[in-house]
């Protein structure tokens, strides 16, 4: 008989936070995929920026009305709407987000609302301050981030700076990422707001 969580298993989006040709974000999230892909109490999908070629925010109305004219606003909503939580790949581009990234979450408020995430991090420094600013970016939204995160170093998890190559340990970094996720995706909401209050 399966159990409750295969029967209603969380859905997770991995975002892959950077557009740029030469880019590394997709490969890690790839990586990320595959990682969780041994997990039964969700299922995780890759959810890549680039392909919602989103334009600089150009709704008329402020996200926080949900009132979305555009099609392309219309058709990332949905596709953010039908998430549970969320895993960012994002680099560290002069220590924050690259601003597309900021872009897309910008677009929408209730679709991320009340929803956790967690964080995977790549720069010279393991991407810590932009996790750090992303963190702050989402709480304004009501997005709980949980603790444990991924930090990339350039100079050890990438060959050559180039070629990602992670180093021993850190996929245990992304399985206590993703417990704490789904531990924090499941837990009832009456109990996150007493904490929060």
């Amino acid at each position: 008989m399966a159990s409750a969580l295969e029967q209603n298993p969380l859905k997770v989006a991995i975002i892959v936070g950077a557009t740029r040709p030469g880019r590394k974000a997709d490969t890690v999230a790839d990586w990320v995929r595959g990682i969780a892909a041994g997990r039964d109490e969700a299922v995780f999908e890759i959810v890549d920026i680039a392909d919602f070629a989103l334009p600089h925010f150009d709704e008329a109305m402020p996200p926080l009305y949900g009132q979305y004219a555009n099609p392309h606003t219309l058709k990332w909503a949905e596709k953010i709407g039908s998430f549970d939580a969320f895993v960012f790949v994002t680099p560290e581009y002069n220590a924050s987000i690259p601003g597309v990234l900021k872009n897309a979450i910008d677009y929408l408020a209730a679709e991320w609302n009340d929803k956790p995430a967690g964080f995977v991090g790549y720069g010279m420094e393991g991407g810590v301050r932009a996790v750090g600013h992303l963190r702050v970016i989402l709480e304004d939204l009501k997005v709980t981030s949980v603790q444990p995160a991924v930090e990339l170093t350039l100079p050890v998890d990438f060959e050559d700076f180039t070629v990602f190559k992670p180093s021993e340990g850190k996929d245990k970094q992304v399985l206590a990422m993703l417990d704490a996720l789904v531990t924090e995706a499941r837990r009832p909401k009456a109990d996150a707001e007493a904490e929060a209050a």
